[in-house]
């Protein structure tokens, strides 16, 4: 159909944000048995952000970009659909989706292994730069 090659990035990107979910249980599960600080047997209530400072800064790395997919993407996953289904989704929008979604790979790969913040808020700024033109060309079509 005519403007759905946008929802190509969207779905890659859903799939990606699996995969870092995977990928956070991989690293933390072990590290919460790991620990002498938890007791994961009696362990109640709480949230992840109560693991800071508990399990190592490398296990968390991972939960905090995993909370990071959950943010800003979501504002990329509604104006790609706003695209899509006013048929503008294809030619530069798509590709304009793919940048998007490739920078938020990267951001996620430095995040979870180097963590360079200067390099991360790079990463960031390119990627919102990039959402704030679909923005645009969604504000455009829809109320042009």
């Amino acid at each position: 159909m005519i403007g759905m090659t946008i929802l190509q990035p969207v779905v890659a990107l859903m799939i990606w944000t699996m995969i870092v979910w995977a990928w956070m249980y991989a690293a933390r599960i072990p590290a919460m048995q790991a620990s002498k600080d938890i007791d994961t047997r009696n362990l109640h209530g709480g949230t992840g952000k109560d693991l800071d400072g508990v399990l190592p800064d490398r296990v968390q790395w991972k939960a905090h970009n995993y909370n990071h997919l959950h943010e800003q993407p979501t504002v990329f996953y509604a104006v790609a659909i706003v695209l899509a289904i006013i048929g503008a989704g294809d030619g530069v929008p798509a590709l304009l989706a793919w940048i998007y979604t490739g920078l938020r790979v990267i951001h996620t790969i430095v995040q979870v292994t180097a963590n360079k913040v200067m390099v991360r808020f790079v990463l960031f700024a390119v990627s919102s730069v990039v959402l704030i033109a679909l923005i645009g060309i969604a504000a455009a079509r829809v109320f042009g």
